[in-house]
């Protein structure tokens, strides 16, 4: 297959590297990436002002954009390219529970849900063992061609950051949950202007059996089917009566 490889931590980022590595023996693999860090982007697209693509020394094309951009101009004509999949990755910590709502990485591989392949958002819950991950990809891809999902489905990955002979499978899971983020960090800039920082994110509310957090926390590989379709299925029974009440 011809894979579209993007991420959120940039072009020259070290888990991208080693994705393109697990990948490229197998498949025919194009490279484009944002040109910095752009983590906690979520699915943005640049919509005010052009974008550049940038052919990079080792092959690789850097965007001044978001993720989700970089994928979009991949599967959009901006290359002379059909992908077939994209693969997002390898984000430097995890992306678990809430995390998927600004993640970079989950949303390049969002952005891959029209392709023929379901796309993959690649995670290592650390910044350690980027080899360990590199292989849990390898032996995924091995089958991605006869994976069947429902239409627009993507698979979010995460792993846990030890030696590859650690791990202890791998688990389907549903997303956990955070509590919220701690506060915002109040500060002043060189001029004197106040300013903030992003606080850290919540501590786990939710890392219950078969949730994610919890198959990291044991030691197992993490893969969470996610779909576009953000919908709360099960509020429709409680909203009927009283949307015919109020309105």
């Amino acid at each position: 297959m011809h894979i579209l490889i993007s991420n959120d931590d940039g072009v020259h980022a070290k888990g991208l590297y080693h994705l393109v590595q697990a990948i490229l023996p197998c498949h025919e693999v194009t490279v484009i990436a944002p040109d910095r860090d752009l983590s906690g982007a979520s699915n943005s697209l640049t919509l005010t002002r052009p974008l550049r693509v940038m052919p990079q020394d080792n092959g690789f094309y850097g965007v001044d954009g978001t993720p989700a951009d970089c994928v979009h101009l991949g599967i959009n004509g901006a290359l002379d390219i059909q992908p077939d999949m994209v693969v997002s990755g390898i984000n430097h910590g995890a992306n678990l529970g809430d995390d998927v709502l600004y993640s970079g990485t989950v949303a390049a591989a969002m952005e891959g849900r029209f392709l023929p392949h379901h796309a993959m958002a690649v995670s290592l819950v650390g910044e350690q063992h980027f080899a360990t991950a590199g292989k849990v990809v390898t032996r995924l891809m091995e089958g991605m061609e006869t994976l069947r999902l429902p239409p627009r489905c993507i698979l979010n990955i995460n792993i846990p950051d030890v030696p590859y002979e650690e791990l202890q499978g791998a688990r389907l899971t549903t997303l956990g949950c955070r509590n919220m983020g701690q506060e915002a960090i109040d500060g002043r800039d060189p001029r004197g202007h106040r300013c903030f920082w992003i606080g850290k994110v919540g501590a786990v509310a939710d890392a219950s059996p078969g949730t994610d957090f919890h198959a990291i926390a044991n030691g197992y590989v993490s893969i969470t089917p996610l779909a576009p379709d953000m919908a709360c299925h099960s509020a429709f029974v409680p909203l009927e009566p009283w949307l015919k009440e109020h309105f």
